[in-house]
């Protein structure tokens, strides 16, 4: 059978256009295809333990959030011990990738929130750079978080085990980054979006552009 695709066609009450039905479908094997075909990733680099598509807890505004796995802080008090483990949680794919690039699309979210685990571990970004070079291209509107146990000027800025191929430009597309490990005896619960008072959160971008480490300031300040 031809089909003319300029004419809709007529399915159980619902019109489609075929040739749109076909974009989609090549855009999506697009995608899955240059996915596939990255120098780093590919979903055989990372696992992860959890995506939270509603979460307050982590960021200013209502935002998607992805709980990494692989951790070498091991922070005595780690809220989450378990996503120490690289292999914990379940692997990191295409699918996962678009199921929170759709989870992002609703006005009402503010953007995503990268914990762990550590985000920064070299495994990871190599992964996540990708991730977030789409948010930026496409929702530029959206802001991105990160959680790390590293910290920004020792460890980030300067040759460390954390910094490897994609590292300046992983920090180049983080709005906001929470750094330093979780130390127990530095604990407080009043704290926002922190767990001990040694970490910091910090304007990444204003921190890059003035060459001098910028903390955020609540829009409530």
């Amino acid at each position: 059978m031809t089909v003319d695709v300029k004419e809709p066609v007529i399915y159980s009450g619902f019109f489609i256009t075929v040739s749109f039905v076909r974009s989609f479908c090549y855009n999506k094997e697009t995608e899955r295809k240059r996915y596939e075909s990255r120098s780093f990733g590919g979903g055989d680099t990372m696992n992860y333990g959890e995506l939270k598509k509603t979460d307050i807890a982590n960021g200013i505004g209502v935002r998607v959030t992805l709980f990494v796995s692989g951790c070498t802080h091991h922070c005595p008090g780690c809220f989450q011990p378990e996503t120490w483990d690289f292999a914990y949680g379940q692997k990191y794919t295409w699918e996962t990738e678009m199921e929170i690039i759709e989870a992002l699309k609703p006005g009402y979210v503010k953007g995503l929130t990268l914990l762990g685990g550590e985000p920064f571990e070299p495994a990871n970004q190599r992964e996540l750079v990708y991730l977030l070079r789409r948010i930026n291209n496409e929702m530029p509107k959206k802001t991105i978080w990160c959680y790390t146990g590293y910290t920004l000027e020792t460890d980030l800025l300067k040759e460390s085990r954390a910094r490897c191929a994609v590292t300046d430009e992983m920090l180049s597309r983080i709005d906001v980054l929470v750094d330093g490990e979780f130390v127990q005896a530095k604990k407080d619960i009043t704290l926002r979006f922190r767990g001990s008072s040694n970490q910091r959160i910090i304007d990444l971008k204003a921190t890059l552009a003035e060459g001098r480490t910028v903390l955020y300031k609540f829009p409530d300040e």
